[in-house]
């Protein structure tokens, strides 16, 4: 099996991992925010840009690759967060399959 070369000094963003937490609010619902799960080191690409328009509204949707130590705790549907962006997770595989690494792919700006 051929093995992706990828160089773990390339990890030269801290990132915060965020989990959902539902709190219920008394009347049937429930609140959502998010709670830090983890701090990592990452590498962030940018992948694509999209914009789409919406009930007259245009929206631009920008995709990422990030890359980060294998870690059994990441989720799709969790996110990162560096500062003010934050990156919904989609999806996120190992590229190969050496339990090395993972790479999300992310979307930014949905909150």
């Amino acid at each position: 099996m051929l093995t992706r070369f990828f160089d773990a000094g390339q990890l030269t963003v801290r990132l915060d991992l965020e989990s959902a937490v539902e709190t219920p609010d008394g009347q049937g619902g429930v609140t959502r925010s998010h709670a830090v799960a983890a701090s990592l080191w990452a590498r962030i690409e940018p992948v694509a840009d999209t914009v789409a328009e919406t009930g007259g509204v245009e929206r631009q949707t920008i995709t990422h690759r990030i890359w980060i130590r294998w870690s059994g705790v990441v989720q799709p549907g969790m996110r990162f967060r560096k500062g003010g962006r934050v990156f919904v997770i989609r999806t996120l595989h190992d590229p190969d399959e050496t339990g090395r690494f993972l790479v999300c792919r992310v979307t930014e700006g949905e909150i």
